[in-house]
């Protein structure tokens, strides 16, 4: 019976374990959206984890919806993150990029030349807006032209390209909550009257674009894709989500990718996820709160061949050797989740540090 230490074939990628690391927005992207030496340091730390999912990385300029998030559209982004790819390599880790393109979640101050952000329909999110000036309301965006969107998946189809420059060994699309490809999958955010709105073939369209896309640069294998059906984050609403969500899991079958990867809060409310696991012809990655004891349940029962964890990565570098020895878990500091420097970033004791074991002793 599989277990969290049992390796683990995703599509062309081998893991050594099935504690993967989530994709986490840490807000700590050097000047221009660089990824820099800390993000290096705090990446590597994170090796010995079966597989890292990178923290969400814009697509282009546009995509763009918080302060100091990585691109991977400019030279030096790409640099950069050649740099981090480099050390998790060194110290023995797989990682995986994370393609994002956040939509209507942005504010006139975060996009070029101040221009609105995009979306399928003209629906403002409630809520406010990260920016460098603070919280800011958010504005009602402009609707993508039908004639605009040959040149988004070509943007993804860019990005795929310039992380298989950096030395990443696979890429996640990130079609989950609330940000653009989520946006187009829901009927509460896609009002289109074109091809790409109304049915939920029309608005799942996009995403299969994408996919199509960013699997002709990587094989499929070396594919993942993330959604949420449950997650209402940034007011995103759907009427029937397991229809809709049932629909998008059955269509990406065809591309043979290497995982599918799903937010399960909201499981039991609003989706069910044992259709949607039943639907995947793939490895299914799971996603939502999950500690040691339920996510071992959850791959002994079958529920799940891998789970993604956030804050106890954040908090446990070395996240798999504490589960398997039983070692104590280091707290998270919620107050060092978005921004700043390496305090609550790379400052976290692993199980060999030696104030951890004297502590531990």
């Amino acid at each position: 019976m599989p277990n969290l230490f049992t390796p683990l074939t995703l599509g062309a990628l081998e893991l050594d374990n099935r504690v993967v690391m989530a994709p986490l927005t840490r807000c700590r992207a050097g000047d221009g959206n660089v990824p820099q030496a800390l993000n290096a340091q705090y990446y590597a730390q994170r090796a010995s984890l079966g597989l890292i999912v990178s923290e969400a990385t814009q697509i282009s300029a546009q995509g763009v919806g918080y302060p100091s998030t990585p691109g991977i559209h400019s030279a030096e982004q790409v640099a950069g993150w050649k740099g981090v790819t480099e050390a998790v390599h060194q110290a023995g880790g797989l990682m995986v990029l994370q393609l994002w393109h956040v939509g209507r979640i942005s504010h006139p101050s975060l996009q070029p030349d101040g221009a609105l952000p995009v979306a399928p329909s003209a629906i403002r999110p409630d809520g406010d807006a990260s920016t460098y000036d603070g919280p800011l309301a958010f504005v009602t965006p402009r609707a993508l032209e039908t004639g605009e969107i040959a040149a988004l998946i070509e943007q993804y189809r860019d990005a795929a390209v310039n992380a298989r420059e950096a030395g990443f060994d696979g890429v996640e699309v990130h079609a989950a909550n609330g940000y653009l490809l989520d946006q187009f999958l829901r009927d509460g955010t896609n009002r289109r009257g074109d091809r790409y709105g109304g049915s939920i073939e029309n608005r799942a369209r996009l995403l299969m674009e994408v996919l199509e896309a960013v699997t002709a640069v990587w094989s499929g294998g070396r594919v993942g894709l993330r959604l949420s059906p449950g997650n209402a984050c940034t007011s995103v609403s759907d009427s029937a989500p397991d229809e809709t969500f049932g629909h998008v899991v059955r269509a990406i079958n065809r591309f043979d990718l290497a995982y599918l990867h799903v937010v399960e809060f909201g499981a039991g409310e609003v989706f069910d996820k044992a259709k949607l696991r039943a639907a995947f012809q793939g490895p299914y990655m799971a996603n939502g709160g999950y500690g040691h004891d339920s996510a071992t349940a959850a791959i002994a029962a079958g529920q799940a061949d891998a789970v993604a964890f956030g804050q106890l990565v954040i908090a446990n570098p070395d996240l798999a050797a504490r589960f398997a020895d039983g070692g104590a878990l280091n707290a998270p500091d919620p107050s060092t989740f978005y921004g700043g420097d390496a305090r609550g970033y790379t400052d976290y004791p692993s199980l060999d540090t030696p104030a951890q074991k004297e502590a531990i002793a």
